[in-house]
C-alpha cells in the first residue's frame, strides 16, 4: 500500500525524471509478472491431461465403428490412430461457436458431449453436431411447436423409454442427455436401414419426401465441419 499510495503521488505530481523512472521501472515488472503468468498457464498440463483423460473414455469404442457399421455417406473421424485429437476437437469448438454465435464455453461442451456419445453408440460425433446445426443451430432451449425439444429436437412422446432413465421429459432440456437421446435414436435408425440417408430422413419424421432435403442438409453441414477438420489435418501434419 505504501508502494502504491507514492506512486499516485509521484504520478499526480510529475516530479521529474527520477519519478518517472521510478513508474517506468514498476510498469516494466507488472507487465513482466503478466507474461510470465501467461506462460506458465499455456504450458501447465493439467487442462490438457484431464482432458485426454475424458477422450480415453470413449477412444476405443470408437475404433471399432469402422468394422461394426455399414458404410454410411456422412463417414468418420480418422486422425492416424483413429481417437480425434484434443486439436481437432478444439478447431471444431471454434468454428461452430464463431458460425453460430454460440458461446465457446458452451459449445465445447456439445463437442465433447457428441465426441463421447458418438463413441458410446458408434455414431460419427461430426453426424450429431451436424444434426444439432440444423435442428437447433445448438440452442439447447429449443421447443417446436411439434412437441420437439433441445439441441436435437427429440419429441419425448416418441421416447419415453429412452427418457425414462434420465428422469423424464424434462431431461431433454440437459444439454447432455439430450445429445445422447438423440444419438441413440439415430444410431436405431441407421441399424435399421443400414445406411445415413434414410435414418436421417426417418430421424427428421420425412420418410417420405421424395429428394431427402433434410438429409442433404445435415449431410453438408457435417461436410463443412470435414473440410475445416482436413485443413487442420494438414497443418499439424
Amino acid at each position: 500500500m505504501i508502494e502504491t499510495t507514492e506512486m499516485t503521488g509521484l504520478t499526480l505530481r510529475l516530479p521529474g525524471l527520477d519519478g518517472a523512472l521510478r513508474i517506468w521501472s514498476a510498469a516494466r515488472a507488472l507487465l513482466a509478472l503478466l507474461g510470465l503468468a501467461v506462460v506458465l498457464a499455456a504450458a501447465l498440463p493439467a487442462p490438457r491431461d484431464a482432458l485426454l483423460r475424458q477422450l480415453a473414455a470413449w477412444s476405443e469404442a470408437w475404433d471399432e465403428q469402422a468394422a461394426s457399421v455399414a458404410p454410411v455417406t456422412a463417414g468418420t473421424i480418422q486422425p492416424g490412430a483413429g481417437s480425434p485429437t484434443l486439436r481437432e476437437q478444439r478447431a471444431v469448438t471454434e468454428f461452430i461457436a464463431k458460425r453460430y454465435r454460440v458461446a465457446q464455453d458452451a459449445t465445447a461442451g456439445f463437442v465433447a458431449t457428441a465426441y463421447r456419445v458418438g463413441g458410446e453408440w458408434k455414431v460419427d460425433p461430426l453426424l450429431l453436431l451436424a444434426v444439432m446445426a440444423v435442428e437447433s443451430r445448438y440452442n439447447p432451449v429449443a421447443e417446436s411447436n411439434m412437441g420437439a425439444k433441445g439441441l436435437m429436437q427429440v419429441i419425448p412422446k416418441f421416447h419415453a423409454d429412452k427418457l425414462a432413465e434420465h428422469g423424464g421429459e424434462s431431461a431433454l432440456l440437459d444439454p447432455h442427455v439430450n445429445i445422447q437421446v438423440g444419438a441413440q435414436i439415430l444410431r436405431e435408425y441407421m441399424r435399421r436401414f443400414g445406411e445415413t440417408e434414410t435414418a436421417l430422413q426417418m430421424y427428421a419424421g420425412a420418410f417420405d419426401e421424395p429428394n431427402s432435403s433434410y438429409a442433404f442438409k445435415v449431410l453438408a453441414e457435417r461436410a463443412r465441419l470435414e473440410q475445416m477438420l482436413k485443413q487442420v489435418r494438414r497443418t499439424s501434419a
